[in-house]
């Protein structure tokens, strides 16, 4: 009995921990543990290329501390920003990101890199517009959608204008060209009228006709046809198109269980491109093997599974539209990502959210998830509670669900 009892006091303090980590605070811990795994593997993966460009092993490493940092500060603005304020803003950062979208495909004013042209700036500070789109477009559909549902207007009629935006800004990504984002910010839309209950056959429908017109754009560039078949079988492109697949999944299998030990990768002394960014995951798991892989994909996946929670706990659907939509961009481009590297899916350039090196990227998605965890802080209140809470100076308090 004695014994019992000692391992009960034990494992109590351990389970009081876990009770007291609410949805929010879990995917706060989530989002920034994944910061530091970014951190730590951009830092040793980006040694060599930095040397190589800017004659320090600490330069592009330094770059990521301060965009990680500026990517902290937009999350705990919006972490603790109400939610519902959001929505006064929605029109103008989608016209915003319009405009961005617009003014990189003008010569002399957009940038340019690989035969891409999807950033604005000069020297070291660019912003890349595609990025603020998807969290201009999560907002612009939440408001508009929710005002639709409570006008109880048709399913098509709730589709319809949204899908015309998203339509529009999905074709203006694909034409930079950015295939791989365009198709994050479609699957951002069909989850958004999925929580908005529309019919499952109008949806299925829908989905059939954005994979015909994708396979289309797909096919219609020879270079994203190269990417096609080398994903089909990269061993064939081993010296083309193939080439990134083939080392990504060398340094892949290199890491066996445990890996080559922190900082001792061979494929990032020039043989995979883009090691810090696209196929930082690759270098996780030469270097911390497949235990590094797997912790990487549990965070992940933990980070999936309370976010949903989020979307449960949400009191108005407003919130729900927010949680749904800022999760499933986040796992999807986990998955895009991930998939590429291990060579199940297409390089479409997509970084690793919180892991990959990248500034308006990082910025952009841990604003977003701020706004999670204050959908999920607010969805944990009682009613009476939320409603009496102080508000952030400028926020509007919720208006009655009738009239959204």
């Amino acid at each position: 009995m004695a014994s019992r009892g000692t391992k009960t006091a034990r494992s109590t303090p351990v389970a009081a921990v876990k009770a007291r980590m609410t949805t929010a605070a879990w995917i706060t811990t989530l989002v920034f543990i994944l910061c530091g795994v970014g951190l730590v593997m951009v830092g040793s993966a980006s040694s060599v290329i930095s040397m190589n460009y800017y004659g320090s092993p600490w330069s592009i490493f330094l770059r990521d501390v301060i965009w990680t940092f500026a990517g902290g500060l937009a999350f705990f603005i919006a972490a603790r920003s109400d939610y519902h304020g959001w929505r006064r803003w929605s029109k103008p950062l989608l016209l915003a990101a319009f405009a961005g979208l617009v003014l990189v495909m003008i010569p002399g004013i957009g940038t340019s890199a690989g035969g891409a042209s999807r950033w604005l700036g000069w020297g070291p500070v660019k912003i890349q517009p595609s990025e603020f789109m998807k969290l201009a477009l999560v907002l612009f559909g939440a408001d508009l959608l929710t005002k639709k549902a409570a006008a109880k207007v048709p399913a098509k009629q709730v589709a319809a204008p949204f899908a015309l935006v998203a339509g529009a800004a999905a074709l203006m990504v694909i034409a930079q060209p950015d295939l791989g984002t365009g198709m994050v910010l479609i699957v951002i839309s069909a989850v958004m009228l999925y929580t908005v209950g529309l019919p499952r056959a109008f949806l299925v429908k829908a989905f059939l006709a954005i994979v015909a017109l994708v396979g289309l754009a797909a096919v219609a560039l020879p270079y994203r046809r190269a990417r096609l078949l080398s994903f089909i079988n990269p061993g064939a492109k081993s010296d083309g198109s193939g080439y990134q697949v083939v080392q990504s999944l060398i340094g892949l299998g290199s890491g066996n269980v445990t890996g080559l030990g922190l900082g001792n990768s061979r494929e990032k002394w020039g043989l995979l491109p883009n090691a810090h960014t696209d196929f930082i995951f690759s270098v996780v798991g030469e270097e911390l093997g497949l235990i590094g892989v797997l912790a990487v994909l549990v965070l992940v996946g933990s980070l999936a599974m309370k976010g949903y929670r989020a979307v449960d706990q949400a009191h108005d659907l407003f919130g729900k539209l927010l949680a749904s939509a800022i999760t499933t961009w986040i796992i999807a481009e986990a998955i895009v990502n991930i998939g590429a590297a291990i060579g199940v899916l297409p390089v479409t350039g997509i970084p690793l959210p919180f892991v990959s090196f990248g500034g308006t990227s990082l910025i952009v998605t841990m604003a977003a998830a701020g706004i999670l965890v204050n959908v999920a802080r607010q969805g944990e209140l009682p009613k009476r509670r939320r409603a009496a809470a102080p508000r952030p100076q400028g926020a509007r308090r919720p208006r009655p669900a009738a009239t959204r």
